[in-house]
């Protein structure tokens, strides 16, 4: 961890101060009234993960961490006090200085390059995971998709086929009472299609009611996807009602099984993974451990010819300058496009950029939604950006690309998975409870505190990097984990049964 340098008076309480240009620090202990940290005297109680300024700041003047400015202090501010929501005003100063350095440019790929264990389907991409999924076009039919998988489950028909990993039910609550033309039913199309087609998914069942404005036939039609023996559909009304269509899922399914099982894992290159990346109930940690050591795993991913999908476009706001530096010509462009939309779409429901961070972020000691987002960005490593996709679009692109996406976790994480992600690494300093099928989900905890106390949950303990463990090293070690995920281990949210109700697509637009 050669660019982070740790001080202290005393064996407690260690702070962390992350650039030389910074007016602040972060305490890595708690800081009481009187402690002595980088040669300043605390004068208020600050919690671990928060902020202790440096020198004085008056009123007005930039708060600086990582040698960015995270907003102004709303009222003068003395060495040694706390730095927080209380006295941290969150405007968005100048970016006028986007353009000025060049775009990163990768570092050559691997002469040899990573191998996993996957399933290669018939359209050329591989699947991390042997799914029969039960997709509905609307909420109608989400009861009809539970009681159908809850049939093959308790038949005990999957005991001969250890092969399929399961058969889920991915159901969601909209798909009606939206407008059949405009963006919000072209999102909720392309999300369908992208599970419909997803290569975690061995065959499909599709199931609507049959009234619905998201109409099967319609979508069948507009997507050029025909009936297979690895996709069927049908509506409960042309069926004849719930017990007849649950049956007749069961049966369905029941004639997939053989073809699903003869899938067999076998040697592919790291260049068939797309990782979404994601970060949820962050904390002061966040940007310290977790968050730049994934950014280490996803730049091993890009140089072994990957692909890594940073989303969550609320959360890079006040950040994007890092991004824009980075992106292929033309790319940065498309990229503050989407940033003027949400200006504009959160303007026009009452909401404003800055309603993140969210309290249990501020309870962590995230101030600012600039302070949020320079952590976030930390998860995309230093590769170029090489292209800008709309929600759930799918991603063909190869490198460090960008998904437009709300911050929502399952909302966000949804998309990456319909544009194609086969494996998801998720960070979390105050502790999140999320699974993503048919997807894997990586767990990364930013502190050894909650990695303990909710071990069940956590797969990588990034907290160590406080404790002696290079970034370097920590990086490695989660891309060697999404190797061994990416060919059949088990994350801790697979193990406990996560990912059958964390669909939720991207609803825009009224509901009528």
């Amino acid at each position: 961890m050669s660019d982070l340098s740790l001080s202290s008076f005393r064996a407690e309480p260690r702070i962390l101060r992350l650039d030389g240009s910074d007016n602040l620090v972060v305490a890595l202990d708690a800081i009481q009234p009187g402690d002595r940290a980088s040669g300043v005297l605390a004068c208020d109680k600050i919690p671990r993960g928060h902020k202790m300024a440096l020198c004085r700041i008056g009123i007005g003047e930039p708060i600086i961490k990582f040698g960015q400015p995270i907003g102004l202090a709303s009222a003068d501010i003395a060495p040694g006090e706390w730095v927080h929501v209380h006295n941290v005003s969150a405007t968005v100063l100048s970016r006028a200085d986007l353009g000025t350095n060049p775009f990163a440019v990768d570092q050559p790929i691997f002469d040899v390059p990573s191998t996993f264990q996957g399933y290669r389907r018939s359209d050329g991409r591989t699947g991390t995971r042997n799914y029969i999924g039960i997709l509905t076009s609307v909420n109608c039919a989400a009861s009809v998709a539970r009681f159908a998988a809850d049939a093959i489950i308790r038949s005990g028909v999957l005991e001969a086929y250890p092969n399929i990993d399961g058969v889920v039910p991915i159901i969601h609550g909209t798909g009606c009472g939206l407008a059949e033309r405009g963006e919000g039913y072209e999102v909720l199309r392309r999300t369908q299609w992208g599970y419909a087609c997803h290569p975690n998914f061995a065959a499909v069942v599709m199931v609507g009611l049959g009234c619905e404005v998201l109409q099967i036939a319609r979508m069948k039609k507009e997507c050029g996807v025909e009936e297979s023996d690895g996709f069927r559909t049908l509506t409960i009304q042309e069926t004849g009602g719930t017990r007849r269509t649950v049956d007749q899922i069961a049966g369905t399914i029941r004639e997939m099984l053989p073809r699903a099982a003869s899938a067999r894992r076998e040697t592919r290159p790291a260049s068939e993974l797309v990782l979404g990346l994601q970060c949820g109930g962050s904390d002061g940690y966040s940007a310290l451990t977790a968050n730049p050591a994934l950014g280490f795993a996803s730049d091993l991913l890009v140089r072994d010819g990957g692909t890594s999908i940073l989303s969550e476009t609320p959360e890079i706001y006040g950040a994007e300058h890092l991004l824009v530096r980075r992106a292929s010509p033309g790319v940065g462009d498309r990229l503050m496009e989407r940033l003027r939309w949400w200006e504009d779409y959160t303007a026009r429901n009452g909401a404003e950029m800055n309603n993140n961070p969210s309290p249990g972020n501020k309870a962590g000691g995230l101030t600012t939604i600039l302070e949020k987002s320079l952590g976030a960005v930390a998860k995309s490593g230093q590769a170029a950006l090489r292209a800008v996709y709309e929600y759930a679009e799918p991603v063909r692109t190869h490198g460090l690309v960008f998904m437009d996406t709300p911050g929502f976790d399952p909302v966000s994480a949804t998309g990456q998975v319909a544009g194609g992600a086969n494996l998801i690494c998720f960070t979390t300093g105050r502790g999140s409870a999320f699974g993503c099928k048919p997807v894997p989900s990586l767990k990364l905890a930013t502190n050894s505190e909650m990695y303990h106390r909710m071990t069940d949950d956590m797969d990588i303990n990034c907290g160590e990097i406080l404790e002696g463990v290079s970034l370097e090293a920590k990086g490695r070690e989660i891309f060697d984990t999404l190797l061994r995920v990416a060919s059949g281990e088990r994350t801790k949210s697979e193990q406990l049964g996560y990912g059958d109700a964390e669909f939720v697509p991207w609803q825009i637009g009224a509901v009528m």
